[in-house]
C-alpha cells in the first residue's frame, strides 16, 4: 500500500472511527499530505520511521513553512493519530510520535480593533454591488455576534431571525448555541437579503437553491477561504493589518469593557472553558496600561504645576 492510499484510508478513519469534526479532519488531512511529501522527498519508508525522522519533519515545517508553536502542536497530534492508524491496520506495532513533546504555546494576547479602526475598515467596502453589500453584512455580523468564521459559513437561512436579532450557530464540537446581534448588523443583513442575495442567486451554476445564508457570485455557499481572502484585501486597503478573527476578539473585549460579566461573554463566544474567555480580561488590562502610559506624562505635568502654584 503506497503513501497516498494510506493517506486516503487515514482521512476516512478520522471521520468514521475517531469522530473528528470536519474542520479538524481537514486540518489533519492537509498536515499528512505535507508529511507524505516530506517522506517522498527523503525516500523514507513510513513503516521504518523513528522519532528522529519525525523530529526532522517538524524542524522542516518550522524552517520552510515558518509554523508557530500552536501549529507545531497540531502537527504532533496529527502524527500520533496517524501512527495509531498504522498500528490498527497492522503496519506498525509502535507509535514513534508518542515521544515527541508537544510545543508549549506562547501566551499571546488577542489583537483587537477599536470602533474607529473598524469603521475605517468597513468604509473601504464598495457597497454599490451585491458582493460588497454581502461583505459588509458579514463583517458587521461577525463583530456584532462574535462569530467564528466556521460558524458564519455554516449559517443557513433558517438559522437567523433578523427582526429578533438572534441566530442559531453550530460551534466547535458541533455544539449549538444562540447568538445575539445588534440593530446595525440587522440592518445590513436585511439589505443583503433584500437586494444582494437575490442578485447573487441569479448567477447560480445550477437550478438548485442553496440554503446557505451567505452565498457567492455563483449562488453557492461561501467558503472560509473566500471570506478570508475578501477580508484581507479590505484590511490591506484600510491599512489595519488585521485578520478576520480580530473582529471576534474585538467583540469580546468591547463587551467586557462595557461591563459584561465573564460568564455571559463565555456563553456568547461558545467557549467550553471559562479560562479561554479570561484572556480577554488581560486585553483590557493591557489597554488600560497603554492609556495610563499615554496620559501619565500629562498627569505628571499637571501635578508639578499644582505643586508650584501652592
Amino acid at each position: 500500500m503506497d503513501n497516498h492510499e494510506l493517506l486516503k484510508r487515514f482521512s476516512t478513519r478520522l471521520i468514521a472511527i475517531e469522530r473528528k469534526a470536519p474542520l479538524t479532519a481537514q486540518t489533519y488531512k492537509l498536515e499528512m499530505k505535507r508529511f507524505v511529501e516530506f517522506l517522498e522527498a527523503k525516500k523514507l519508508n513510513v513503516v521504518k520511521l523513528g522519532p528522529s525522522e519525525l523530529s526532522a519533519y517538524l524542524d522542516m515545517r518550522r524552517k520552510a513553512d515558518r509554523i508557530d508553536s500552536r501549529t507545531a502542536a497540531k502537527a504532533v497530534s496529527c502524527l500520533r493519530s496517524f501512527f495509531r492508524f498504522l498500528i490498527s491496520i497492522g503496519l506498525r506495532t509502535d507509535n514513534p510520535a508518542l515521544v515527541l513533546e508537544l510545543p508549549r504555546r506562547k501566551a499571546s494576547l488577542p489583537q483587537t480593533l477599536d470602533r474607529t479602526k473598524i469603521e475605517e475598515l468597513l468604509a473601504m467596502i464598495d457597497i454599490s454591488g451585491p458582493l460588497g453589500m454581502r461583505n459588509r453584512a458579514i463583517y458587521e455580523l461577525i463583530y456584532s455576534a462574535g462569530l467564528r468564521i466556521s460558524e458564519l459559513v455554516g449559517l443557513d437561512m433558517r438559522d437567523i431571525n433578523v427582526s429578533g436579532g438572534y441566530a442559531k450557530v453550530r460551534g466547535k464540537g458541533r455544539k449549538e448555541r444562540i447568538v445575539i446581534f445588534g440593530p446595525v448588523a440587522a440592518d445590513w443583513i436585511r439589505r443583503y437579503l433584500d437586494e444582494a442575495r437575490p442578485a447573487l442567486e441569479k448567477g447560480r451554476a445550477s437550478g438548485r437553491y442553496s440554503p446557505a445564508l451567505f452565498i457567492g457570485r455563483r449562488g453557492r455557499r461561501l467558503s472560509r477561504k473566500g471570506i478570508w481572502k475578501n477580508y484581507s484585501q479590505t484590511a490591506a486597503r484600510a491599512g489595519t493589518g488585521s485578520k478576520l478573527h480580530n473582529l471576534r476578539h474585538s467583540f469580546a473585549s468591547d463587551l467586557l469593557a462595557g461591563g459584561a460579566d465573564l460568564r455571559t461573554v463565555q456563553e456568547l463566544l461558545g467557549h467550553s472553558d471559562l479560562a479561554t474567555t479570561q484572556i480577554y480580561t488581560h486585553v483590557n488590562i493591557s489597554q488600560l496600561r497603554d492609556n495610563h502610559h499615554k496620559f501619565l506624562p500629562n498627569l505628571k505635568e499637571h501635578s508639578k504645576v499644582t505643586r508650584d502654584e501652592v
